[in-house]
């Protein structure tokens, strides 16, 4: 049930008692590991009907409903309906991914003079912590909260060595829903031995109501960075900090993704549509900023994007095949959601250019990332 808390209204002489919104926590079973272990779901609500359920098996986001501008709920984020086919077919749909979120060139950094390997699944390279990243395991829930704000803290303790990672991670993902529909997810990780982080959280966002038959491609996108960082064939960055003036990843001013996905740029054909990261920032910054804003015109949905950390990986969504049946019993194609993931550029362990991602005993990583949704009138 709702928690209710009362406010004193004065009418008038009258004092009135109204009820204020207060955001709710519910919990129930989503389905079970293959050695039976139990994945939780946790539903976070608020006062206008927003929901987030958040599920323990990669602390991953598996459905968000958010209202349009006539107040109509959909669900805005890619995935699937049951267990199954997360075990399936993951696709890190709404997945914490890590250790090292986004690539790792041929999967091997140095620290501190010693060779690190870890398991190629992409091509040459390590993709989002390898073969077994945080997306693959079941989180433990460890604090629920309801109140002014609805919240899940989940955590993962990684071994020495997981995928090659040196140290013993101690990471927790916080998801908060608030009164003004914002949905925070923040992630902190703490070791026991020097090792690299980079996590980010990987939703797949269709601000039209996911499955729905125009995809993501009409979306309006704006991303306030004036460089972005471009690739080799196997999407590993070249080091170059490329200015977006009068190309088209100058998405500065808000532009239709699918006006310039279908180019014969190099830059596109190499991820066969945009999987870049663009340069907001050299630096963290002690508040999240923003990173990016969507708007889908139809709904009027509007998603800004903020984080701490400097850069944002943004997906169009070009490896979405037509072989995934989504929650809407639809299929999932090419286009039909985009993916932005604030974080640390890509392959930094190797490139110092692009800023440290080591983490040391004593030290807190933090990825503080904010998703507030509003709309805009007709």
């Amino acid at each position: 049930m709702k928690a209710l808390t009362l406010t004193m209204i004065a009418v008038g002489s009258v004092m009135l008692v109204a009820p204020a919104m207060a955001a709710d926590v519910s919990r129930a079973p989503f389905g079970k590991m293959p050695d039976g272990e139990t994945v939780e779901g946790i539903m976070l609500t608020n006062g206008s009907g927003m929901q987030a359920r958040i599920i323990t098996y990669g602390a991953a986001l598996q459905s968000l409903l958010v209202p349009d501008r006539h107040e109509e709920l959909a669900d805005v984020t890619l995935g699937y309906p049951t267990m199954e086919g997360y075990l399936a077919k993951g696709e890190f749909f709404g997945a914490t991914v890590g250790r090292v979120a986004n690539r790792i060139a041929g999967g091997k950094f140095t620290l501190d003079g010693k060779s690190y390997q870890t398991p190629l699944n992409d091509g040459p390279n390590a993709l989002h912590g390898g073969t077994k990243g945080f997306d693959k395991v079941n989180w433990k829930v460890v604090e629920v909260k309801d109140g002014a704000a609805a919240s899940v803290t989940l955590r993962y303790v990684s071994p020495h060595m997981d995928q090659g990672y040196p140290g013993t991670l101690t990471v927790t993902a916080t998801y908060t829903l608030d009164e003004n529909n914002m949905l925070g997810v923040d992630y902190r990780a703490t070791t026991d031995r020097p090792t690299v982080v980079n996590l980010s959280n990987h939703a797949y966002w269709n601000l039209a109501g996911e499955g729905a038959p125009e995809g993501a491609m009409g979306h309006l996108l704006t991303i306030p960075a004036d460089h972005f960082t471009p690739v080799n064939a196997t999407l590993i960055p070249t080091g170059e900090f490329r200015p977006v003036a009068g190309t088209i990843f100058d998405f500065r001013r808000p532009k239709p993704i699918g006006e310039r996905v279908r180019t014969n740029e190099e830059q596109i054909l190499f991820g066969k549509g945009y999987d870049h990261n663009w340069v907001v920032a050299r630096d963290l910054s002690r508040e999240p900023r923003l990173l990016a804003r969507v708007e889908e015109p139809n709904s009027g949905r509007v998603m800004h994007v903020y984080s701490n950390q400097p850069g944002i990986q943004f997906y169009s969504g070009n490896f979405l095949d037509g072989t995934i049946v989504g929650k809407s019993g639809r299929l999932y194609r090419q286009g039909d959601a985009i993916v932005l993931e604030p974080q640390m550029f890509p392959d930094a362990p190797n490139q110092p250019a692009f800023g440290s991602v080591r983490l040391n005993p004593g030290q807190t990583y933090r990825n503080s990332i904010q998703f507030r949704f509003s709309t805009v009138g007709e």
